[in-house]
């Protein structure tokens, strides 16, 4: 890991070429908590392809929309949902369809981070 970053709503792991999201209890995802998440981005990304992984450790609500304005950062290849909850399995199934980008839903970090190595060589070659 790089760098980590504990924050009023998520906390987050910078690593190489991605990034790992834990969103808080109870939390309700808005703009304003995405562009936080964009800057931090901008930051330690920039003109590098990366995985976006959310852990989604605890419950909270996420407007999908967002993922309208997160699918513009042109060096996210691919967007990864890490949890085993059959109904966080059937929310990501919804969120997929605001996202024009690779969107997958992982049961153990271990699976989001094989398929984050396949996409980032991929899109190397």
């Amino acid at each position: 890991m790089i760098k980590s970053y504990v924050l009023d709503f998520c906390q987050i792991e910078i690593h190489k070429d991605y990034l790992k999201v834990i969103i808080n209890e109870g939390v309700t995802v808005s703009p304003k908590h995405n562009d936080v998440l964009l800057d931090i981005v901008e930051k330690h990304f920039k003109n590098k392809a990366f995985v976006y992984i959310t852990h989604r450790l605890n419950s909270y609500s996420i407007n999908p929309t967002i993922y309208l304005e997160t699918a513009k950062i042109k060096n996210l290849i691919g967007f990864a949902v890490v949890s085993s909850d059959p109904q966080q399995k059937l929310q990501t199934k919804v969120e997929k369809t605001f996202f024009n980008k690779e969107f997958r839903q992982f049961d153990t970090m271990e699976s989001a981070l094989t398929w984050k190595k396949k996409l980032l060589k991929n899109d190397i070659d």
